[in-house]
């Protein structure tokens, strides 16, 4: 008789675990694999040691067991117990077998990874996801802490009550960029308690004060290289006075929307912000020509005023005429964008001076009244470098500025004429000279017909992007032929019905 079915036998080696476990060392954790073990321990016997042989009991029964021998062969003697046990008589009573372990599926469970690893899987999720992987284990968090997962997010915050715990966390994941929601408590708080702050963004916290800033900035920060007070509209020169004397590697300086700055401030700003590279004065209704000057180190207690500014936001400065323009290029010689959309008082004799800035690459026009097809004219003598330009809401701007346009800025990969008197006679002469255009808008241009729209489809096959807002006077074969150009991605359509 077979004695297989009683025989025990060891675990296979597929069933080896090879689960890496932790070696813990002060605050690191690092993992190493488990020595080669089975899962069931007790199993792990020689072929000299005792066994037991247990049958069920409500397997026995007066009548023969199929399994056990039959009475006429020579086999081991076995004796019956109350509890349905038989034990050969033959072979001594081994101890008592410890419980059987579990068997562990085979595969790699996310739990055996590198730290690592989970860094890296980490790193690749959002913010707010990040935030809920660290809270499901202690070995997560760790991994969720880690520096790179963090690196250039900008931590949002309300600074309502103390929290003792808030900055070391900020501090220990690296994050270096902080932007201020509301502020109920000292600012110097938050710049105190993250010393290597590189970015801080206070826009509309409109209780932030000059005396705030004065004790936030009591000493000097070198790390940080961009400020944000946009619409901070408590803020006047004080503050700027305080931060060019604090805060002298500046590089980024947002104003937009502090209306009590002036030229004093600029003046300040001239003086000790030296690596100044941008600067938004958006809707500073006092700043005027004087200020610009300073700026461009065009009087002697400014010296070379802010030589490494390369964009400057003038948006909606009322008080800006061509004379601020005339210092900006005489100035500010590294200039690559300008800003000076809303500005009524440029005229087209103020583009006579931006015409002479080679590294001029941008140029905002936006709803400046007083330029027309003259001052494109003399845009186009000499800024041969302009990639984008905008001059939506010009009135003044019509076929003629697209002659000048299409005969001198061959770089123009953005061209905005948003409501511009232009015809289909204009755009053909933009679509047939400038095929590297990628952003054409010509929302509110109602005389653009079929005609002009058919000459786009035709001869700018790089556009990415057309705005046709408004476009009245468009059909659907006309449409038909735009959408496939094969590059474009994006069509505005609003308030476009066919006649």
């Amino acid at each position: 008789m077979e004695e297989a079915s009683f025989l025990l036998t060891e675990i296979p080696g597929g069933f080896i675990s090879h689960r890496p476990h932790t070696i813990t060392g002060g605050h690191h954790h690092r993992y190493a694999p488990y020595s080669v073990v089975l899962h069931q321990p007790h199993l792990q016997q020689t072929s000299a040691s005792p066994t037991i042989y247990t049958i069920p009991s409500h397997h026995l029964s007066h009548r023969a067991h199929p399994h056990l021998p039959h009475p006429g062969h020579h086999a081991p003697h076995y004796h019956h117990n109350l509890h349905g046990t038989i034990h050969s008589t033959n072979r001594p009573k081994s101890p008592n077998t410890p419980p059987p372990q579990p068997v562990e599926e085979e595969g790699t469970h996310i739990g055996h990874l590198y730290p690592e690893i989970l860094a890296m899987i980490f790193a690749k999720l959002n913010v707010k996801d990040r935030g809920r992987a660290a809270q499901v284990c202690t070995v997560w968090r760790d991994a969720a802490y880690a520096k790179c997962c963090w690196r250039g997010v900008e931590a949002s915050l309300h600074l309502r009550r103390p929290s003792p715990t808030l900055f070391g966390s900020l501090v220990k994941r690296g994050i270096k960029r902080v932007q201020v929601l509301s502020v109920r408590r000292a600012l110097k708080d938050i710049v105190n308690g993250v010393p290597n702050l590189e970015s801080l963004n206070l826009s509309g916290c409109y209780n932030i004060t000059d005396m705030a800033i004065g004790h936030a900035f009591a000493a000097d920060f070198p790390n940080l290289k961009e400020l944000n007070l946009s619409l901070c509209k408590q803020v006047t020169d004080s503050s700027l006075g305080r931060i060019t004397q604090h805060l002298k590697n500046i590089e980024v300086l947002e104003l937009g929307g502090c209306s009590n700055i002036t030229n004093t401030g600029l003046l300040l700003i001239s003086w000790g912000l030296k690596k100044l590279r941008r600067l938004n004065l958006r809707s500073c209704w006092h700043i005027s020509d004087h200020g610009i000057g300073h700026l461009a180190g065009l009087s002697k207690e400014t010296a070379d005023g802010t030589p490494a500014l390369e964009y400057i936001g003038l948006q909606d400065c009322q008080r800006l005429s061509d004379e601020a323009l005339r210092h900006i290029a005489q100035g500010l010689t590294s200039l690559r964008s300008i800003n000076l959309s809303f500005c009524v008082s440029v005229t087209d004799s103020g583009l006579k001076h931006l015409a002479r800035m080679s590294r001029l690459e941008e140029l905002n026009l936006r709803a400046c009244d007083n330029i027309s097809d003259i001052g494109m004219a003399y845009l186009t003598e000499g800024c041969n470098s302009i990639s984008t330009l905008d001059v939506s809401f010009c009135d003044k701007v019509a076929d003629q500025a697209m002659v000048h346009i299409s005969q001198g800025l061959f770089q123009l990969r953005s061209l905005s004429l948003s409501a511009c008197q232009i015809t289909d006679e204009g755009l053909s002469r933009i679509a047939k000279s400038l095929h590297d255009l990628e952003t054409l808008n010509i929302g509110q241009c109602s005389r653009i017909t079929d005609r002009g729209l058919e000459i786009v489809a035709a001869e700018l096959i790089n556009l990415r992007a057309i705005d046709l807002y408004g476009c009245t006077r468009l059909t659907p074969n006309a449409l038909q032929k735009i959408n496939q150009l094969p590059r474009l991605s994006k069509v505005n359509l609003g308030l476009w019905h066919v006649r």
